[in-house]
């Protein structure tokens, strides 16, 4: 791809129930140094009496932005992972296409630039590998803790987007494990081409397509960026019981992808996540908490195993486990 900046760029949003973080969203999308060319939301249906509300909010943000902003409308049935991301991207004339959720904020005026800074200019980020010749098919952002994120899970995001930027290539996989498949949607870019010519998103997966996507790509020699520089707020205070189904989701996509995630070592960094964290709690004097973080990983832990064995669960067991009902009722 040309180092000339200006490719055109189209942003993607998967939308259900919009609240103020979206407003917010738009509004700082409309306050970018390199601003979109255009923006397709891709609206789920809600089903419920405050449906009209929902669209008033969003016809007066979209009234408010310079950018142009296209509505396509879907039905929760037709609602996935996946298959609604793909579509969004059929709506796309960018180069380069970022996708976002719809209550990430971007942190400052730069996230755009620096997001697509790996397609359109010098991207100075750190890598173990030879990268001659190796096209970077994607980008990640930095996701930073909201005002009211909890210790530990502000810690985890530390861990997770690092201040240092990286590129990682499949001469990564021997030291990184899984986490050289880490990519987010939450705030991501993809070159268009490229990404078409991996044939998208995988449709009729539970949900993590952005990992199942990167894990194919760097499979095939392709590189992915993590962009520290591009930040965006965004963060949850899950519970224990919601962070069991997320993990028992998560095990259930690898399970169903052993194309990409046989043979991958995945545990290590999670253990090495549990030990850092109790190590940060008794540095800043929250040693209280390490139990109630210990019980958080257990429940974590114990979901993620039950997913990569859902095949030997009941289906009332498995739809007990997963966030993800209607996938199951489809399926």
């Amino acid at each position: 791809m040309t180092e000339d900046k200006t490719g055109k760029i189209n942003v993607v949003i998967p939308v259900y129930k919009p609240d103020g973080k979206l407003g917010h969203l738009l509004h700082m999308l409309n306050r970018q140094c390199r601003k979109p060319d255009k923006v397709v939301l891709m609206i789920t249906d809600s089903g419920d009496a405050s449906g009209d509300n929902h669209g008033a909010q969003l016809e007066r943000w979209i009234l408010e932005s310079d950018i142009p902003t296209e509505c396509h409308f879907l039905s929760q049935e037709e609602f996935d992972h996946g298959g609604t991301r793909n579509k969004g991207m059929e709506y796309c004339d960018g180069e380069v296409v970022v996708y976002m959720t719809q209550d990430a904020v971007p942190e400052d005026d730069h996230m755009i630039e620096m997001l697509t800074e790996p397609f359109f200019g010098e991207f100075c980020g750190a890598s173990e590998g030879n990268l001659e010749g190796t096209e970077i098919i994607l980008s990640y952002g930095r996701q930073m803790p909201d005002k009211d994120c909890r210790p530990v899970e502000r810690y985890t995001r530390s861990f997770n987007y690092p201040a240092q930027s990286r590129i990682k290539t499949k001469d990564d996989i021997p030291a990184m494990g899984i986490k050289t498949f880490f990519a987010s949607n939450v705030c991501a870019a993809y070159r268009k081409d490229l990404f078409l010519l991996q044939g998208g998103f995988p449709e009729k997966t539970i949900f993590n397509e952005d990992m199942i996507f990167a894990g194919r790509a760097v499979q095939a020699g392709y590189a992915v960026a993590y962009a520290a520089g591009a930040r965006v707020i965004h963060s949850h205070n899950l519970s224990n019981k919601v962070q069991f189904q997320r993990n028992f989701d998560l095990a259930v996509s690898q399970a169903e992808h052993p194309e990409v995630f046989q043979g991958i070592r995945s545990e290590r960094e999670g253990f090495a996540l549990v030990i850092n964290t109790m190590k940060y709690l008794a540095r800043c004097g929250r040693i209280y908490l390490i139990p109630g973080m210990l019980f958080t990983t257990a429940c974590k832990y114990t979901g993620y195993l039950l997913g990569k064995r859902y095949k030997k669960l009941s289906a009332k067991m498995v739809l007990a486990c997963s966030m993800n009902k209607s996938y199951w009722r489809n399926k």
